[in-house]
């Protein structure tokens, strides 16, 4: 259930709100948005039935939410969710891309991307240091001194470090070193590691796994938003098709979806979804033109000699142009919108 306030609410109904619905033993959620305050209600709706809530001060108007994904849903947020990201945000409206290396492989060619792809204007650095990979022969990632150098690299060049976390025990140790704690497509239904990120300080990126629904999707991360961590980004990467052509299949259809369905906000990753490095920028602007907040893409110095994904990897000439030609079409798209506003 959602509890909309008035844009004349005083704190003292607000509050008062608050204290009855958790003597009636609901969890409230608290929202606050430039004009309105919503309080969403996560238990036992049925106890609030015989509550006048509509008649109390402040109160505008009580909704029941039939969504099973109560804290993802839109209603029960006032506004977009709108997640810091270094110096750049996720989710108010901006465009943030995230980029770097598939794996961190060594300090140079780290240092050499997070420089380059800071220049370019991404917002955060990534690069795996624990890597799951299909195979257990292939490379797995650098680990604790991989963790180590993306620190290092965050001092270096100031983007905040994402980075990838598959195991429990891990969740201590990657938070230690990453400023955003990813869960990757394999782990997106691994419910014990989306309770201990949520439990965790740490901005949480949720890939969709490859067989996902968006209601799996978004039940997902409500299991990281129950445990008290709001702060979640959700990344659309492509699903498992019978399509051989790409790595997966891009659901560009899934993001304005997202978008009309939660208030967290929604990027996609190309080059998961290509696995070609040729199809990542029509993929990219096409993930603009839906109304993605952002990207994440893959970029090293030397695709081709590249431990883990080279194929689908950006050469640092390669991100830059991608980046030229996002923000050309972001600008064509803003003064299409503000265009139809006028008209």
């Amino acid at each position: 259930m959602v509890i909309v306030f008035r844009s004349d609410a005083s704190e003292a109904d607000v509050q008062t709100v608050i204290e009855r619905v958790t003597e009636m033993g609901l969890k409230p959620h608290i929202s606050k948005g430039e004009t309105r305050t919503i309080i969403g209600c996560i238990g036992d709706e049925d106890r609030l039935r015989d509550l006048a809530l509509v008649t109390m001060a402040g109160v505008e108007t009580v909704m029941p939410v039939e969504k099973p994904y109560k804290l993802a849903c839109r209603e029960f947020a006032a506004g977009p969710t709108v997640i810091p990201l270094g110096e750049g945000s996720v989710g108010n409206g901006e465009f943030a891309v995230i980029a770097g290396p598939c794996s961190v492989e060594g300090r140079e060619m780290l240092l050499e991307t997070g420089l380059a792809v800071k220049q370019a204007g991404a917002v955060a650095l990534r690069g795996g240091a624990f890597k799951p990979r299909t195979s257990p022969y292939s490379f797995r990632g650098l680990g604790l001194q991989a963790l180590e150098l993306l620190a290092e690299a965050r001092g270096r060049t100031g983007l905040p470090v994402v980075t990838e976390v598959m195991d429990t025990r891990h969740v201590g140790l990657v938070s230690r070193y990453a400023d955003v704690l990813q869960v990757g497509a394999r782990n997106m239904q691994n419910f014990s590691l989306l309770s201990e990120v949520g439990e965790s300080e740490k901005p949480v990126l949720l890939k969709r796994g490859m067989a996902a629904t968006i209601e799996d999707f978004l039940l997902a991360a409500e299991y990281v938003l129950s445990c008290g961590n709001r702060r979640v980004i959700l990344c659309e990467r492509g699903i498992r098709t019978f399509e051989r052509a790409t790595r997966n299949t891009l659901d560009i259809g899934a993001i304005p979806v997202l978008k009309a369905e939660t208030h967290l906000p929604v990027i996609v990753d190309p080059s998961h979804a290509a696995g070609r490095r040729d199809l990542v920028l029509p993929l990219a602007l096409a993930a603009v033109a839906a109304g993605a907040d952002g990207l994440m893409v893959e970029v090293h110095p030397d695709p081709d000699r590249a431990r883990s994904d080279g194929d689908q990897s950006l050469s640092l000439d390669n991100f830059s142009a991608l980046m030229g030609d996002v923000t050309a079409l972001r600008e064509t798209v803003i003064l299409r919108r503000r265009a139809a506003l006028i008209a």
